[in-house]
Formats: structure tokens, C-alpha cells, sequence
């Protein structure tokens, strides 16, 4: 196969998979009671080649999520994000904050106080409102970052008081679950938590944004309340390193 044969082929695919993506989120967002522009398709581009990330915008993608501060940075200028929305969706060490603030439309993986009052820090150096989610590992797993279920409420209180940031929702990853019993309850477990939050009106908390659900889990996410996916591998295919 030559390389342009290669590159029809995947462009083909991807726009297979994008169609077949917003049937999906399309049919969820109806059984939820909601209608399919209620939910934000987020395209993850995590080691995806900006020749395809631009043929996914082509196709109508206008939300894409990276993982990584310096992969971000590196694309950005190679990317046709004219009216396209960008998140950074990956860990975030305090030290990158300062080269990503401004950068991205919002940054959803505010798993610490300490990364938060950077983040705030950083953006009133540059008379900025950061918009940010704060990560909930549900799950309580040792191997992922973000706030305990316990400590949700009151770290939304003392980061929604720190100048130059806007708390808009909420974002976790559960366990992997083979039982889709279990992964509703992790879902079920947070949607309350983001609706009890929100239902407080705390001053600079919006709780308009629950991210959670990914190329395996979008459609049951959607059903327990997410509006807003992440999803990668199912539109470009398993991830090159």
C-alpha cells in the first residue's frame, strides 16, 4: 500500500468513526432525556499526527483534548482551530502551568490545591479567568491523581476563592470495571456529587461541565449524566508511541 493509499484509508476510517460516534452519543443524550447538542464530543488527540486531527475538525470535531503540556504546544500551530475549542486533559505539574495558561480554552485535570493556586497565580500574571475542572478519582485507586469523593465540596469552596480561575464542573476516570453494574454506580456516584455542588450556588462555581466517559464507556457515561466525552482511540485507531 503506498503512503497515499494509507493516508485515504485512515481518513476514511476516522470519518466512519466520527459518524458512528455521534449516532451513538446521539441516541444516549434522547435515552437521558436530553438532546444530542447537550453533550460535548471531545476528540482526545494524545499522539494522534496533526494531518489527522485537522482531517477530524474538517469533519466537524470542535473540541479537542490533549494530554500533555509540550505535545499541545508542539501542535497548536500545525492545527486549523479557527472556531475549535482546546482542552488540556492530562496531569498537570506545577511547573508546566505557566507555559499552558492561555493556551488552552480550559484545563480539566486539576487534581491538587497546589496546581489550582498556580493556575490562578499564573493567570492574573496574564489578566486572565482560567476556566478548570476539578478530577475526582472516584475510585480512590493509589495510581490516579485528583481529589477524594470526601474532599470534593470543600476543595470547590477554597478553589473557587483563588483570583484568576472559574470552577465550571467536574471530571473523574473510574476503575476499570467489567461489570457495566459497578461502572454506573462510579458514574451515578459523581453525577450526585456535581448536582449537590451545583445545587449550593457557590460564588465562581458553575457546574456546567461533567466530564466523564471515553471510547469504552461514552454511551453508559452519557446515560448515567455526563455531558461531556473524551474520546480518542475509537475515532484514530490504537495510539502510536
Amino acid at each position: 500500500m503506498t503512503e497515499k493509499s494509507w493516508i485515504d484509508e485512515k481518513f476514511a476510517d476516522i470519518e466512519y468513526n466520527l459518524k458512528t460516534i455521534s449516532q451513538d452519543i446521539a441516541e444516549a443524550a434522547v435515552k437521558s432525556g436530553r438532546k444530542p447538542e447537550d453533550i460535548d464530543f471531545m476528540a482526545v488527540t494524545k499522539t494522534v499526527d496533526e494531518m489527522f486531527i485537522n482531517h477530524a475538525i474538517e469533519c466537524g470535531i470542535k473540541l479537542i483534548g490533549e494530554n500533555k503540556v509540550q505535545e499541545m504546544l508542539r501542535k497548536k500551530p500545525n492545527l486549523n482551530l479557527n472556531s475549535v475549542k482546546k482542552n488540556l486533559i492530562g496531569h498537570l505539574q506545577t511547573n508546566k502551568v505557566s507555559q499552558i495558561v492561555g493556551e488552552v480554552d480550559m484545563i480539566e485535570s486539576v487534581d491538587s490545591l497546589k496546581v489550582a493556586k498556580e493556575i490562578g497565580k499564573q493567570s492574573v500574571k496574564k489578566n486572565l479567568i482560567t476556566d478548570v475542572l476539578l478530577e475526582i478519582n472516584i475510585g480512590r485507586e493509589e495510581s490516579k491523581t485528583g481529589f477524594l469523593p470526601e474532599q470534593a465540596q470543600e476543595c470547590v469552596y477554597e478553589i473557587a476563592q483563588i483570583d484568576g480561575i472559574r470552577v465550571r464542573g467536574l471530571m473523574t476516570i473510574p476503575p476499570i470495571c467489567d461489570d457495566n453494574t459497578k461502572l454506573c454506580e462510579f458514574f451515578e456516584k459523581i453525577y450526585n456529587m456535581y448536582v449537590d455542588i451545583g445545587a449550593k450556588k457557590i460564588d465562581n462555581v458553575y457546574m456546567n461541565i461533567l466530564s466523564m466517559g471515553m471510547s469504552g464507556d461514552y454511551v453508559t457515561a452519557i446515560l448515567c449524566g455526563s455531558n461531556h466525552v473524551r474520546i480518542g482511540s475509537k475515532i484514530f485507531g490504537p495510539r502510536i508511541y
